[in-house]
């Protein structure tokens, strides 16, 4: 039998979740076949309900889906509740549809599984109070650090994210020119890189033992990378891996089985 699944979002052709998805189905000896759906906001909704009569196991939902498809959640995961945001979704047998959100517990998985860093007690640093920061937010501090810090531009956006979390952990706001301690991991949830420029953190923010943790990746390292290495970090990862891996959470999501991620590096011209 084979089945079908679908990734919806404008702009969406530059997507590789096809490939992705498609590979991890290989893996796990499961037929799928996996299209890309370019919708609009007035669309969506009919855009939903024209796939899942064709019978859709489940589906992705990238930017600027990703709230806007949640009142067509019949019920939601923890994890969409609390990012408020739902990134996949899944069709049950009476035609209910079930929300979920794997960006999180995808980049807690690349960290702390994949690259081997353990958080417990660790100073953890983000850059950015957006939806991608939001996410992340409760399943990182679920690994116990010592203390999260959030600063962003706008520092409200801040402050309204460390009081709706402070329940999970050790949570604060702080202007980015008062940051006067240095962090075990530095996680940048900003557009910076995107934009190729970025601004300076205070001294002795980075030190020998810092990584960094860009949430964006790319064919070549990120200017916050760059940034975290040149100041004298340990080491500094792309968001790739949590790619990778929020993908394995929502293939286990639809299919309940775990797949193996052999062969997917090279879809993004990595080596395995």
């Amino acid at each position: 039998m084979e089945h079908l699944a679908v990734i919806f979002g404008n702009p969406v052709a530059q997507s590789k979740s096809p490939e992705m998805q498609m590979q991890f189905a290989k893996n796990a000896d499961i037929k799928l076949r996996y299209l890309k759906v370019l919708t609009t906001l007035p669309q969506f909704e009919e855009s939903l309900r024209e796939w899942i009569e064709k019978g859709i196991v489940g589906a992705n939902i990238t930017v600027p889906f990703k709230e806007v498809v949640m009142p067509y959640c019949d019920r939601l995961t923890v994890e969409a509740e609390e990012a408020k945001a739902v990134n996949t979704i899944r069709i049950e047998a009476d035609g209910s549809i079930t929300g979920h959100n794997t960006d999180g517990i995808g980049l807690l998985r690349d960290i702390t599984e994949i690259k081997g860093i353990d958080l417990t007690g660790k100073r953890v640093l983000i850059l950015g109070a957006g939806g991608a920061v939001r996410g992340i937010l409760a399943p990182l501090l679920a690994h116990q650090p010592a203390s999260v810090v959030i600063t962003n531009r706008t520092f409200s956006k801040a402050q309204l994210l460390a009081k709706e979390f402070c329940h999970l952990g050790e949570i604060e706001a702080v202007e980015r020119e008062d940051l006067a301690e240095s962090f075990d991991l530095i996680i940048n949830g900003t557009s910076a890189s995107l934009q190729n420029e970025f601004p300076p953190l205070p001294a002795g923010t980075i030190t020998e033992g810092s990584i960094g943790y860009d949430l964006v990746y790319g064919d070549q390292p990120t200017i916050f990378m760059n940034y975290l290495l040149s100041e004298g970090g340990r080491a500094a990862y792309d968001g790739l891996g949590m790619l990778i891996e929020q993908g394995v959470y929502a293939f286990e999501f639809w299919f309940e089985k775990k797949p193996a991620i052999d062969g997917v590096m090279t879809i993004f011209g990595r080596n395995a």
